[in-house]
């Protein structure tokens, strides 16, 4: 099994889900850390989806944080971990047009 260290680079997020993150086929990945940064002048709110494939589900990591501008905010760290299957994934939806950058950092195990 090889571990590898990846990060995902997302910007312009706004009102419509964005993949930020998807487990590759064959592979599982245990999600360190989510950081969303508001490039906005105005406050945002933000939600964190997770869609399980196996279990055909879709939950919320967050629902609604808000960031305030010229801040950011880590939604997923320190002792709070995420493991996705393969073809399971996260996405951020911000409240308003192209207003959050999101880094996804991950431990692919293939």
């Amino acid at each position: 099994m090889a571990n590898t260290f990846k990060n995902s680079i997302n910007s312009s997020i706004g009102t419509t889900g964005v993949k930020v993150y998807e487990a590759p086929a064959n592979s599982s990945a245990t999600v360190i850390g989510v950081n969303v940064a508001n490039a906005n002048s105005n406050n945002i709110s933000v939600s964190v989806m997770m869609r399980d494939i196996s279990a055909n589900r879709v939950v919320f990591v967050v629902k609604d944080a808000l960031i305030v501008p010229g801040s950011s905010t880590v939604l997923v760290g320190g002792e709070q971990k995420l493991v996705l299957e393969s073809g399971d994934f996260l996405s951020v939806t911000s409240s308003l047009a192209n207003s959050a950058d999101a880094i996804v950092s991950v431990l692919e195990i293939t």
